[in-house]
């Protein structure tokens, strides 16, 4: 058995893999709900895209989605580097939508640059 140096997971990269992973999961119950909502579409009254194939289409892509998120929080967890370039991308697109929105200084925007400046500044941890 090769031996594995001992890696410290940064207090900061725990939290928001925790924090996203929490998000991953409310989001595959959102598609949970989508996926039942569409079930019990016929015999309630529901938004159009809720019921019938369109529901279970949307629901199965909300909570596909959501394994995709759970997976980013695993990766972050386990400080893979695939997980860290995504979070990376995920927080400059979302930097790019607060400029083009003119919102510049906004809670959202000030968030998202702490977590990216955050992931540049611990990149050395993830291999």
């Amino acid at each position: 058995m090769a031996y594995v140096p001992y890696r410290s997971r940064p207090l900061g990269v725990a939290i928001l893999a925790v924090l996203v992973g929490i998000y991953g999961i409310l989001v595959i119950l959102g598609g949970l709900f989508v996926l039942v909502g569409a079930a019990v579409s016929p015999f309630v009254s529901l938004p159009a895209h809720f019921a019938g194939a369109g529901g279970v289409v949307l629901g199965v892509i909300v909570f596909i989605i959501g394994l995709i998120i759970l997976g980013v929080a695993l990766g972050l967890w386990h400080l893979r580097m695939w997980a860290l370039v995504l979070a990376l991308i995920v927080t400059f697109i979302e930097l790019l939508i607060y400029g083009l929105a003119d919102r510049f200084i906004t809670l959202g925007f000030i968030l998202s640059l702490i977590v990216f400046v955050y992931l540049l500044a611990v990149h050395r941890h993830f291999l």
